[in-house]
């Protein structure tokens, strides 16, 4: 099928941000003079990133709000790693997100591959990340050149897998669903959330202990809309 609109996650899709996440938290704490306070920055950042990501979860599911996530992924990660800082939390975010739009990594193939599709298709982003920094990420990187709209779930009023993204992205860009593909690196959140609205994509999944069970692929196959899986960014080439 001849597609003529591609929606991209921002997030580990394009934009590195599992290194960016770690760099920037790294000059946050050193500038707010923590860093010698938290002993293994390696270490703490582990126990950060899984209370992060299982907040988000949260988040997702409308059981915390924004205002509580932001904080209490700080609080928390510091009471595991044994040097809780009271009253920190939200200091730290406020550095942390200030850190984040200012780094540049972007996942391997990136700029190769937007370069090749952006004067062949329309494209936009769909992305469950804060407003507050999603669209500085794009222009600090270099991003944004190749992006018609970017449609952020804070302003949309609804975060992926919930369909109404989905629909309000294609409505927006008067895209025919049959001919719009999403592309992105969340099993959970970009490809179940598209498939279940109708719209085929692409699971970007670079490691492999994150490639889906069989029986959840089988399972998600039960609508019309396809998926494809592919390891490096640069296979979209071969299929657009």
């Amino acid at each position: 099928m001849q597609y003529t609109h591609l929606f991209f996650d921002l997030d580990n899709t394009l934009w590195d941000f599992n290194a960016n996440s770690y760099d920037a938290l790294h000059l946050a704490l050193k500038k707010m003079g923590l860093l010698d306070r938290i002993g293994d920055y390696g270490s703490y950042f582990s126990i950060y990133y899984a209370v992060n990501e299982r907040l988000w979860d949260l988040y997702r599911d409308n059981k915390i709000t924004k205002n509580v996530l932001r904080g209490l992924r700080f609080e928390e990660s510091l009471e595991l790693n044994k040097t809780p800082m009271p009253g920190m939390g939200d200091l730290l975010n406020e550095a942390y997100l200030t850190e984040m739009p200012k780094q540049l990594k972007l996942v391997p193939g990136a700029i190769v591959v937007l370069d090749y599709l952006h004067h062949r298709y329309k494209m936009s982003i769909i992305t469950n990340g804060f407003r507050e920094v999603q669209v500085d990420k794009l222009i600090h990187s270099g991003l944004k050149k190749y992006f018609d709209k970017v449609f952020i779930s804070e302003e949309v009023g609804a975060q992926k897998p919930h369909k109404k993204i989905f629909e309000h992205a294609v409505k927006s860009m008067n895209a025919p669903k049959k001919k719009s593909l999403m592309i992105g690196d969340s099993w959970d959140a970009d490809i179940v959330g598209a498939k279940l609205f109708g719209m085929d994509q692409v699971y970007y999944c670079p490691l492999p202990e994150k490639l889906p069970a069989a029986e959840d692929v089988a399972q998600s196959s039960s609508t019309k809309a396809t998926t494809t899986i592919i390891t490096h960014l640069e296979q979209l080439l071969e299929m657009l």
